[in-house]
């Protein structure tokens, strides 16, 4: 049966976001779709290093911490869910959930999305940078992973699925699918697939819309931002739709909080590519109903693109640090002093180095810097490297400053990471497949 509306929140907008809001939203929200938007290029990433240590791991880290409590609720309430949690491993993922189901006594089913990695497609489809650079300057390579879009999720809906979880798709797509399941809209309707992907957008950051990321104390006051409220939106057949949070809740939702959201991320408005269509943002209506109630009209948009965005993950060496603190008379001075230090013993033997004052040049660098006298300074050190071992000796020899000068240095720290760079490139959409597994507790 076709619906003429539904509802759809967004209880979070990445991977490390708060786990209560989307409770919240499921217990009290009215829900048809719950989504959970956790993934970002460099977290897909890292998981696939995760996954090649253990090929059980590779989904997000806060999977079982976020659904143990919102299983029950979704079930209760009918609440259907989808999520990119699945990140590198979304079958184990699914796995997860079913076991976390059959703990709680549920019985849900569990559509599996998967199909975008690639990372087996890049050296024979040899894709090109935007800056003419190929992939050969970016080796050895670590993952690949294309964003796919709603012809990826449609099937798993179809399937009838409690849950569906993905790896790799791109955020409005995850909010799209549903509408154009539910509505029974035509994926060759571009200017209907344009005004969902205008929602999906809104929503896809969570707090963002609702004050979290607009809020200054000074000039955009935000009120009870320790209860911040996430979104939900209620969507009409036409496209149009309604964007609200749960009444009690903290946080801001007016026009201004929605133009900023609607901006973020986007380079032009007038194309604004996914793998569903190319979006046109530029005639979007935001008008303020009541307080933390908007409408949204308009958007549009035009045949999809012929290639899909694939995030690459690449080896990008590693990188040592070390950070300690001076304070009191000449405080600044001293930090100078060990900074120099440091510079003149291991600065040279690194590919890239850099040392801050924090508080005084490590947001914007010398050109910036203010002369002023601060009681405390903290002196970072980074270091990049290929070598782990010469990665080591940043923070050894911060830590070294304790007793060789200059005086008072205290609160040191140090550790070394190994570097994830990521970097995009298109790849011919023919040459992708998602695939889906469904799973019952």
């Amino acid at each position: 049966m076709q619906k003429d509306k539904i509802r759809i929140g967004c209880g979070a907008g990445f991977s490390g976001d708060r786990l209560e809001p989307a409770l919240v939203l499921c217990e009290k929200g009215n829900l048809d779709y719950l989504i959970l938007e956790c993934l970002a290029e460099r977290t897909i990433a890292l998981a696939q290093l995760r996954k090649k240590k253990d090929p059980t791991s590779g989904y997000d880290l806060l999977l079982e911490r976020r659904l143990g409590p919102l299983l029950p609720v979704l079930v209760k309430n009918q609440t259907k869910l989808i999520t990119n949690m699945g990140a590198a491993n979304p079958i184990e993922a699914g796995r997860k959930i079913i076991e976390l189901a059959r703990n709680l006594g549920l019985k849900i089913k569990v559509a599996v999305v998967g199909g975008d990695e690639v990372l087996h497609l890049m050296d024979a489809a040899m894709p090109v940078l935007e800056s003419g650079q190929t992939l050969s300057d970016y080796s050895p390579l670590t993952s690949a992973n294309a964003y796919l879009g709603i012809e990826a999720i449609l099937p798993a809906l179809a399937s009838g699925a409690d849950i569906v979880i993905t790896g790799r798709v791109a955020d409005p797509s995850l909010f799209l699918a549903p509408m154009v399941h539910e509505f029974r809209w035509s994926q060759d309707d571009f200017e209907l697939m344009g005004k969902g992907t205008v929602i999906g957008h809104l929503l896809e950051c969570a707090g963002q819309i609702t004050g979290g990321y607009f809020a200054d104390p000074v000039s955009k006051p935000v009120p009870d931002m320790h209860v911040l409220g996430h979104p939900f939106a209620e969507i009409h057949r036409d496209g149009s739709a309604t964007i609200s949070k749960i009444e009690g809740t903290g946080g801001l939702i007016n026009s201004r909080t929605a133009k900023e959201q609607l901006l973020y991320e986007v380079l032009d408005p007038f194309n604004y590519l996914t793998p569903d269509v190319n979006a046109n943002f530029s005639r979007v209506e935001i008008e303020e109903i009541s307080l933390n109630l908007i409408s949204i009209r308009g958007g549009s948009g035009q045949q999809k693109p012929a290639n899909l965005k694939v995030s690459v993950g690449f080896a990008g060496g590693y990188i040592g640090e070390g950070e300690i603190s001076y304070a009191g008379a000449n405080a600044k001075e001293r930090a100078l002093l060990a900074g120099e230090i440091i510079q003149k013993r291991i600065g040279v033997l690194f590919e890239e180095f850099k040392i801050d004052l924090m508080g005084i040049n490590s947001l914007h660098g010398d050109n910036l810097r203010i002369d002023s006298n601060p009681y405390e300074v903290r002196l970072r050190v980074v270091g990049k490297s290929n070598r782990e071992e010469l990665a080591n000796l940043v923070g050894e020899e911060v830590e070294a400053l304790y007793t060789n000068g200059p005086a008072g240095g205290g609160g040191a720290r140090k550790f070394t990471k190994e570097v994830i760079g990521v970097v995009s490139v298109l790849l011919d959409r023919k040459l992708v497949s998602p695939i889906l597994t469904v799973l019952e507790s």
